[in-house]
């Protein structure tokens, strides 16, 4: 895949947080609207479940953005 632009690396945290971000909502109202239609009750339950689909995810999602971010930059 060649980007036409390139930003430079020092955006790459920027980048990687705003991709993370992106992802992480994503993930996070996907849980929400189970949650709230229903599927869960208790607050240490929904607090769990969140955090059982958002941990993971990010832990998967960021070696992908990280080869992303390095493809949209440069030194």
């Amino acid at each position: 895949m060649d980007v036409a632009l390139k930003l430079t690396k020092k955006y790459s945290l920027l980048l990687t947080a705003l991709l993370m971000t992106l992802v992480m909502d994503f993930a996070m109202t996907l849980t929400m609207t189970t949650i709230m239609t229903g599927f869960a009750e208790g607050f240490l339950h929904r607090l769990s479940l969140g955090l059982a689909v958002g941990f993971p995810t990010s832990l998967l999602i960021l070696p992908i953005i990280r080869r992303l971010v390095d493809r949209l930059t440069s030194t």
